[in-house]
C-alpha cells in the first residue's frame, strides 16, 4: 500500500529534528590526534558507535583543506593550524571525513560513514599560541597558552600590545607557518578582558616558538581597553627563480614548500597571487609541464573571489606548475578590470622584505604618464584619466612630478623633478582606466577584422571561447558603434587563446580569463577564430590598438 506523501514528510522531519536533537558532547570524545610529538599533533583519529579509526579524506577527490584542520585544532583546545598532510597507507576500513560537520558531530549518523581508504590525514596544531576572530589563519587576536604543563586542561589568555614588538610577531608568524607579519595593533581583531599575558616577550627574531623567547615579569596583569594585540601575518606564498621576488614559479607552505599546480589558472587568478604577494598587477602567466610531482593545488573559485590562498590548499600529483610574473614597480586597484584602478607606486623596490606603496597626486601625472602605465601593465592606450575615480586616499603620496615622454618602459624609467607636496587635496589620488589590449586585424578598416587580444603577445582568439555572447561590446569597447556583424574562419596552425571554461565572459574581464590551449591539450588544433565587422558611429578612435 502507498504511503501518504504528508504522513511521510512529517516522519521525514521527525528523523532530522531527531539527529538534530542528539546529546552533544566534548568534542574531545570523539576526536583525537595519536602519535604525535604532543596531544596537538599526529594523525587524526574519530570515534563513531563506539569505535575509534583513524580518518580519511578519501583517495580520489580531496576536499579536506587547511580550514578543516583549523577547525579541529580549534575544537581540540589546541592552537592555530600550522600542517595538513595525507599519508598513504594500506587499503583498510576508516572513517571518511565529512566537510561541514564540527568535531563533536562525528557521534552522529549524518556526519561520519565507513570508507576504505589507502590515505589517512596528519594535522600539526600549535600547542601555545592561537589566533582567533581573524579573516583568515594567517591573522586575529593573539592568544598564548600559559598551562601547557597540564594536558588537560589548556588556558589560553590574550597579550598586552605593551608587551610585543615586531620581533615578536615575526616568531609568531613563523611558528605559525605564515609569512612576515603585515600589521600589527592593539584590538585589531577585538578586545578582551582578564587574564592577559603578565609577562614582556623579548625575542631576538630567530627563535622558534614564541614561548623560546627570553621573558620579563610585568607589573601588570592587565591591558587597558583596545590594546590586546591584534596580528596580521602574510600569507606563506612566494615566487622562486625569477629575476625579482616579484616574478618565477609560485609556491605555497603548508608544512613545506611545493610549487602551486594551477593548470586551470589564467591572469586573473594571477593578480590574486601579486597582490598577496605585495607586488604590483598581474603582467603574464605561464604553465610549465614538468614530471609528474606532488604540489598543492588552489581551486580557482577561491582565488578568483580573494580568499587567502593557504587555506583552501590540497595535495595532489600534477606536472603542471605555475610561473607568475608580477610588476614589481606600479599597480592598478580597485577597478573592475585589470586594466583599471587607483594607481600606486612601489617607493621602496631597493627593499626586497618590505615593499612600500603610494598613491600619486592627479597634478604630478598627466596623459604621457599614463600612457607609459598602461603600456607597462600589457593594456592599451589609456581612455579615462581622473582624480579619485576608483577611490581616494590620504597620505602618504608620491612626492614626485612624473615628466615622461611616451617612449619609456616603465613608468620608474620616466623623469621625474621633486614635487612641493608631500600630501593630496581629497578627490586627487590618481585614478586610471586603460583599455583592454583588443583589436581587429586584416579588415578594410581597424573597425573589421579577426578579433586578437594581447596577453604577451598578440593572438587570435579562438571561438571555442564564449566570445559571440557580447560580440557587439567589443566594438563599443574598440570606439566603433555597436552594430555588428560575425562570423567564424578557418585558422591555420597559428597560436591562439582560448577562453578557459567558467571564467565569466565580458569584455572587461577576457583578458583576465585568456588561457593557451597546450594547458587543455598538447594537440589542440586551433580550429576557428573569430571574425567582426563593426558598423555605427565612430568616435575619435580612441579604442584602436597598435602593434
Amino acid at each position: 500500500m502507498d504511503m501518504n506523501p504528508l504522513l511521510l514528510l512529517m516522519l521525514l522531519m521527525l528523523w532530522s529534528s531527531g539527529l538534530q536533537a542528539e546529546v552533544k558532547h566534548d568534542s574531545t570524545e570523539f576526536v583525537r590526534l595519536v602519535g604525535g610529538a604532543s596531544r596537538c599533533a599526529g594523525t587524526l583519529e574519530l570515534k563513531h558507535q563506539g569505535e575509534w579509526r583513524r580518518a580519511t579524506s578519501g583517495d580520489v577527490v580531496d576536499y579536506f583543506e587547511m580550514k578543516e584542520a583549523d577547525a579541529f585544532c580549534q575544537d581540540l583546545n589546541c592552537g592555530s593550524a600550522v600542517s595538513l598532510r595525507k599519508r598513504q597507507v594500506s587499503s583498510q576500513s576508516l572513517w571518511l571525513v565529512i566537510v561541514g560537520c564540527r568535531p563533536f558531530d562525528y557521534d552522529s549518523r549524518r556526519c561520519v560513514m565507513s570508507w576504505n581508504a589507502s590515505s589517512v590525514l596528519e594535522l600539526t596544531c600549535s600547542d601555545s599560541v592561537r589566533l582567533l576572530n581573524g579573516p583568515s589563519l594567517c591573522s586575529g587576536r593573539l592568544e598564548v597558552n600559559y598551562n601547557q604543563s597540564n594536558q588537560s586542561k589548556q588556558s589560553w589568555t590574550s597579550v598586552c600590545e605593551d608587551h610585543f614588538d615586531q620581533q615578536d610577531a615575526e616568531v609568531v608568524c613563523r611558528e605559525l607557518g605564515c609569512g612576515p607579519p603585515s600589521a600589527l595593533q592593539g584590538a585589531l581583531y577585538g578586545d578582551v578582558g582578564a587574564p592577559v599575558w603578565s609577562k614582556e616577550f623579548q625575542c631576538e627574531g630567530h627563535e622558534s616558538t614564541l614561548l623560546d623567547c627570553r621573558s620579563s615579569s610585568s607589573t601588570r596583569n592587565s591591558c587597558s581597553p583596545g590594546k590586546a594585540v591584534g596580528l596580521t601575518c602574510s600569507e606563506p606564498i612566494r615566487l622562486v627563480g625569477g629575476a625579482s621576488r616579484c616574478a618565477g614559479t609560485l609556491e605555497a607552505k603548508i608544512g613545506e614548500w611545493r610549487p602551486v599546480g594551477g593548470y586551470d589558472w589564467a591572469l586573473r587568478e594571477a593578480a590574486v597571487a601579486c597582490k598577496q604577494l605585495d607586488c604590483g598587477s598581474a603582467l603574464a602567466i605561464e604553465h610549465r609541464k614538468s614530471s609528474d610531482r606532488p604540489v598543492w593545488r588552489i581551486q580557482t573559485d577561491f582565488v578568483r573571489s580573494g580568499f587567502p590562498l593557504r587555506e583552501y590548499v590540497i595535495s595532489v600529483n600534477s606536472s603542471s606548475t605555475v610561473d607568475l610574473t608580477c610588476s614589481d614597480s606600479v599597480r592598478l586597484l580597485n577597478g573592475p578590470s585589470l586594466c583599471s584602478g587607483r594607481l600606486e607606486v612601489n617607493y621602496n623596490q631597493s627593499n626586497q622584505s618590505k615593499q612600500s606603496w603610494t598613491s600619486v597626486c592627479e597634478a604630478d601625472f598627466d596623459q604621457q604618464d599614463a600612457e607609459v602605465v598602461c603600456r607597462e601593465l600589457g593594456c592599451g592606450p589609456p581612455s579615462a584619466l581622473q582624480g579619485a575615480l576608483y577611490g581616494d586616499v590620504g597620505a602618504p603620496v608620491w612626492s614626485k612630478e612624473f615628466q615622461c615622454e611616451g617612449h619609456e618602459s616603465t613608468l620608474l624609467d620616466c623623469r621625474s623633478s621633486n614635487s612641493t607636496r608631500n600630501s593630496c587635496s581629497p578627490g586627487k589620488a590618481v585614478g586610471l582606466t586603460c583599455s583592454e589590449p583588443i583589436r581587429l586585424v586584416g579588415g578594410a578598416s581597424h573597425c573589421a577584422g579577426t578579433l586578437e587580444m594581447k596577453l604577451g603577445e598578440w593572438r587570435p582568439v579562438h571561438t571555442m571561447a564564449r566570445t559571440l555572447k557580447e560580440p557587439a561590446a567589443f566594438c563599443k569597447h574598440l570606439d566603433c558603434g555597436s552594430d555588428v556583424s560575425v562570423k567564424k574562419r578557418e585558422s591555420s596552425n597559428t597560436p591562439v587563446w582560448i577562453h578557459r571554461l567558467f571564467c565569466e565572459p565580458s569584455y572587461f574581464s577576457m583578458m583576465g580569463c585568456l588561457q593557451s590551449p597546450t594547458i587543455i591539450s598538447e594537440s589542440f588544433t586551433p580550429g576557428s577564430v573569430l571574425e567582426l565587422t563593426c558598423s555605427g558611429k565612430q568616435g575619435a578612435g580612441a579604442g584602436q590598438m597598435g602593434e
